[in-house]
């Protein structure tokens, strides 16, 4: 069996050690996303696993599931079994619509989709069907389709997705610019999120480091700490609700559950939110039809791959957390 695109490998069978060299293009991105994009059907969690026994190695070396690939790395995977060509599940005609309708922006080097709240940006873990794998579903003849960066599955909103090798390499290049740094250079993100109780205007913005921690289940949990990486959200009013604050929020830096961790700490923590939030809050709203975490990837502002010039994708407040907001109209 042939290697991923951009890969030389042998994957002579699921149940053998199998072998990645890593190729140029793929130099700096982080083992366990290089990896997921390879292992079609491996859980997350089982992959977390394999690295933190230190059954996946780099240069015979153990490493962490942050460890960045330099060009020419080499990464062993011990035997496992993953979800064969034939264990695909196959795209339902109703999500196929919804999602043909859900893109926002389409061309030979990418594409952007307005990603429904509830869908995973991938399989595994439980998910058998992501958002990936239905778009490869829908566009059979494209040879590369890959996730640049990723949402959460109760995240709403602009996501990108690559058609090619190369710009795949020059949008996550722009994405670690701004991860990396506290400046907006690279990609500016904002999103729109439902926030309890009435956000404090003197929040504009929160300087807090994240530590990021992950649970035996592969799970994430993230804290303020002190050891934790510079982390910095911008914060704006939208509309002041009843019990509730409709927010603008802009992350500077790019921190696993930074959003809504800083929102937390702030002291308006987001609706829906079963993780940082408040599970009286969230039961209390439910009958008005809050159903999940309300945030929404609303804006994406970043440049072409091909041309350099400057592109903003905008992606309107959907369906229910319009319906929220008008229920918690004062």
């Amino acid at each position: 069996m042939a290697a991923s695109d951009g890969v030389r490998g042998m994957m002579q069978d699921f149940h053998q050690v199998q072998f990645f060299t890593v190729e140029p293009d793929f130099a700096g991105q982080r083992v366990d996303n290089f990896l997921l994009a390879r292992l079609k059907g491996l859980p997350k969690s089982r992959l977390y696993r394999l690295l933190r026994k230190g059954e996946v190695r780099v240069n015979k070396g153990r490493v962490k599931p942050e460890y960045k690939l330099a060009a020419g790395d080499l990464v062993r995977v011990p035997p496992i079994r993953l979800a064969q060509a034939g264990d695909q599940v196959p795209i339902g005609s109703a999500l196929a619509d919804k999602l043909e309708q859900a893109i926002l922006y389409e061309d030979e080097w990418l594409m952007a989709v307005n990603k429904p709240p509830g869908l995973a940006v991938h399989g595994g873990s439980g998910v058998q069907l992501g958002l990936i794998e239905g778009l490869r579903q829908m566009r059979p003849d494209c040879r590369f389709l890959e996730l640049v960066h990723r949402l959460d599955r109760e995240t709403s909103g602009v996501i990108l997705v690559a058609k090619k090798r190369t710009a795949l390499k020059h949008l996550q290049a722009q994405f670690r610019e701004k991860s990396e740094n506290l400046s907006l250079k690279g990609v500016l993100k904002t999103y729109l999120a439902l926030v309890d109780g009435q956000w404090p205007l003197e929040k504009s913005r929160i300087d807090a480091p994240l530590l990021r921690t992950e649970l035996p289940n592969g799970d994430r949990l993230v804290k303020v700490s002190d050891e934790g990486k510079p982390s910095r959200t911008e914060f704006s009013v939208v509309q002041v609700l009843r019990g509730a604050t409709l927010v603008q929020a802009r992350p500077v830096t790019g921190r696993t559950h930074q959003i809504r961790v800083h929102a937390r700490i702030a002291g308006c923590p987001l609706l829906g939110d079963e993780k940082y939030g408040i599970d009286s809050v969230n039961s209390r709203l439910k009958p008005l039809g809050l159903k999940r975490l309300c945030l929404h990837a609303a804006e994406l502002v970043f440049k072409h791959p091909e041309s350099d010039s400057v592109q903003t994708l905008i992606a309107p407040l959907p369906v229910d957390m319009q319906q929220l907001v008008e229920a918690l109209c004062c």
